[in-house]
């Protein structure tokens, strides 16, 4: 199984997004608090349609809550200032795919942390940064691909 981990995300249709996302590659979200939005917010449940209840989620208070509870998931961050492509990872069942928030990306203590590698998805020059549900569902399939779509 893949982890979609969102570090406080701030854009409601964008966690309902992946909140489909993870209903149909089985991939299970994490939420990391302080959340932009109500989890309950129109907008969110709009872009997740029905899927709701057919993702799993769990939330987390904030990042050491997180990492006490998931202390042994290896982590991908994915960043602009990312050094390794996405596709040059070696996906591995049970990995976790860190998320920035939307306006501010991972902050530099989070990325630098000890374990955690830092990928980036390739843009052409010149550009900011791509929607984070769009980058979740590239990075998602790729690694399911790797995984020969083996949950």
């Amino acid at each position: 199984m893949l982890n979609i981990i969102l570090y406080q995300p701030e854009i409601p249709p964008n966690t309902g997004n992946i909140i489909r996302l993870c209903a149909n590659t089985g991939a299970r979200l994490h939420l990391i608090h302080p959340l932009g939005f109500d989890l309950s917010d129109k907008q969110m449940r709009r872009a997740g349609l029905d899927y709701h209840e057919y993702a799993s989620i769990e939330e987390y208070s904030d990042w050491q809550d997180f990492r006490q509870r998931q202390a042994d998931m290896r982590l991908i961050a994915l960043s602009t200032h990312g050094t390794i492509k996405y596709t040059e990872i070696k996906y591995t069942h049970g990995v976790g795919l860190l998320f920035g928030p939307e306006t501010r990306g991972l902050p530099d203590s989070l990325r630098e942390s000890p374990g955690i590698e830092v990928a980036r998805l390739p843009m052409v020059a010149d550009s900011r940064s791509l929607n984070l549900s769009n980058t979740a569902a590239v990075v998602v399939y790729e690694a399911w691909r790797q995984l020969g779509f083996n949950q």
